[in-house]
């Protein structure tokens, strides 16, 4: 694991993860672990991660099995944190669309429980909230840049519009702090392979360990800027450490674009298995298709120092190898 010039700022400080047994947010609670944070996970449902809960407990991190919108629970878990991340809540543009009400309780309501909680109890500490590519909708020019229109096209990029808009209000009418990361399509070690709603490079990359096809929809020209979840870590810390960071959005990105065709291409050549399959848009996920997407990421350079340092050959092969070992463990 790479030691970053953040982890200084995290080794002994009380830091809560909610979402912290998810796919980021296991990365990032395992990093945070392993810099001796004192460091709280909030999960829903311990069951689903009860063997990364174990070796995180182990290490010494607090599990507390909560719904991020359980009021009570919210306040004990946020009691005394110097610093917050926010990984909880339901992905997925499809998805949104096909359950919106869900995705507001969820992603909305969970998140203004959360800032009560902290508002209540926390008042200082700093929270860092993933946002999304999906918030800029299709954008007019490449690289997209954080000025530019935010223009969504599924509901599920309202709500993190909307979530932007409370960690501003809380930060004008109560000095709350706070951080967004627009995120593009992360990727790594870590996530399930049953996951099928977002996390594509993943997704993909367990189809072809499987000896499956990997699903193109269209011709597959589609750009897409892929982060590997370290870089996405390291965003995240530099995010909650840094003041120079407080009420800006940032996105979060390798800042290079990859038509989804040869992305998938890359993992059948790196897994020397799978094949891929073309297949039309379904009507609904082509409606909302936001269509070429490459992030400017030089403004958390600049105010926080951060860059991206994983191309996505050498991501895809640490998360091939990955899979594989946990394969057969």
């Amino acid at each position: 694991m790479t030691t970053t010039r953040w982890d200084a700022w995290y080794a002994g400080r009380p830091v809560l993860v909610v979402g912290g047994l998810g796919f980021i947010g296991a990365n990032l609670s395992r990093r945070l672990v392993s810099i001796g944070s004192a460091c709280t996970i909030v999960t829903p449902a311990r069951a689903a991660h009860d063997a990364e809960a174990a070796a995180l407990e182990s290490a010494g991190a607090r599990i507390i099995e909560a719904d991020v919108r359980d009021a009570a629970a919210m306040r004990e878990a946020v009691s005394g944190q110097q610093a917050v991340f926010n990984l909880s809540g339901r992905s997925g543009a499809v998805r949104s669309m096909e359950d919106p009400l869900t995705d507001l309780d969820v992603n909305c309501r969970g998140n203004l429980v959360l800032l009560e909680a902290l508002r209540e109890m926390s008042p200082a500490a700093k929270i860092v909230f993933p946002g999304s590519r999906l918030q800029y909708g299709r954008p007019s020019s490449l690289p997209v840049h954080e000025d530019d229109p935010l223009d969504p096209l599924c509901v599920h990029a309202v709500h993190k519009i909307a979530v932007e808009s409370y960690l501003n209000i809380y930060a004008r009418l109560y000095g709350m702090r706070s951080t967004v990361l627009r995120i593009t399509n992360p990727y790594g070690p870590g996530q399930p392979a049953g996951r099928r709603s977002y996390g594509i490079v993943n997704y993909m990359i367990h189809l072809a360990l499987e000896d499956r096809a990997l699903t193109i929809f269209g011709d597959g020209r589609q750009v897409r800027d892929y982060v590997y979840v370290d870089d996405l870590v390291d965003a995240m810390m530099a995010a909650g450490a840094t003041r120079e960071t407080d009420g800006r959005a940032y996105n979060v990105g390798s800042g290079v674009g990859t038509p989804l065709v040869e992305m998938a291409r890359a993992i059948v050549a790196r897994a020397g298995r799978g094949r891929l399959e073309f297949q039309p848009w379904p009507a609904l996920a082509e409606r909302i298709e936001t269509g070429d997407f490459i992030a400017d990421v030089g403004r958390l350079h600049a105010d926080a120092g951060w860059a991206p340092v994983t191309v996505l050959a050498d991501g895809l092969g640490r998360t091939i190898d990955a899979c594989r070992v946990h394969a057969r463990a």
